[in-house]
């Protein structure tokens, strides 16, 4: 089921049925794209035909963070859980070691990639890696690094540039990746390789872990400062306009 959020659907599956639903996206032999959507990316959509169009031509679209989670309750149309690009990839991998699918991480700083794969093989015994390549390329590098992964045929592909440039880059190179699929995982490869540490567990069951981000990264206010003027988008919508 697919529910309507500011003229984008969102998938409303659980975590556990998003994975299952990825698993069936790559039994179908057809290159998929998986969309991780949290409130900034849709803000700016509003504004940008481009990412708009990106969303609605994505296979899989999941409720990345509490504030899309909120906004659907407020329209009406609940989805019942968040579904969070790096736990969502987390997921994905423990089924990836257990189903044989292969594996390819692209994105973040040099040496980054690689540490995040040997940190998640020691994590998923039998997981197979088909490759890793860092996020640091120059313009006109890219149908060389889709060569390079074509080579080693992922079944999955993690892109870790950052919202929106690997949606961008994703829609423009997944074919020619030759991958099952892909998916954006913006920052993940910096938590899986023991760069930046996550917030415990008990802020993200508080689901204040945006809060815990931006104390530790307070250059991050900026991006914050989107979030009351998406809740204002959202109220003015689905509440005011019934008024």
């Amino acid at each position: 089921m697919r529910v309507n959020l500011l003229d984008i659907k969102i998938d409303a599956l659980s975590m556990e049925e998003t994975v299952e639903r990825v698993a069936g996206l790559i039994r179908n032999n057809r290159p998929f794209r998986v969309m991780t959507l949290n409130p900034e990316y849709l803000y700016q959509a509003r504004s940008d035909r481009e990412l708009l169009d990106l969303a609605r031509r994505a296979d899989l679209v999941t409720a990345d963070g509490e504030g899309i989670v909120w906004a659907c309750r407020v329209a009406g149309c609940p989805v019942p859980e968040r579904v969070t690009g790096i736990d969502l990839m987390l997921k994905l991998l423990e089924r990836a070691s257990l189903s044989g699918w292969s594996v390819y991480l692209f994105g973040a700083a040099p040496g980054v990639a690689i540490a995040a794969a040997e940190r998640i093989c020691q994590e998923y015994p039998g997981l197979r890696i088909a490759g890793s390549q860092h996020g640091y390329f120059q313009a006109g590098e890219e149908s060389r690094i889709a060569q390079e992964i074509k080579e080693t045929r992922p079944d999955l592909l993690f892109v870790a540039l950052g919202a929106p440039k690997q949606e961008i880059w994703i829609d423009r190179y997944l074919e020619k990746t030759g991958a099952g699929g892909a998916i954006g995982v913006g920052g993940s490869f910096d938590v899986l390789a023991g760069r930046v540490r996550r917030a415990p567990r008990w802020v993200r069951r508080l689901r204040l872990e945006w809060l815990a981000r931006l104390l530790r990264q307070p250059s991050r206010w900026r991006r914050q400062m989107i979030l009351p003027l998406f809740a204002w988008t959202v109220l003015k919508e689905y509440k005011l306009k019934r008024f």
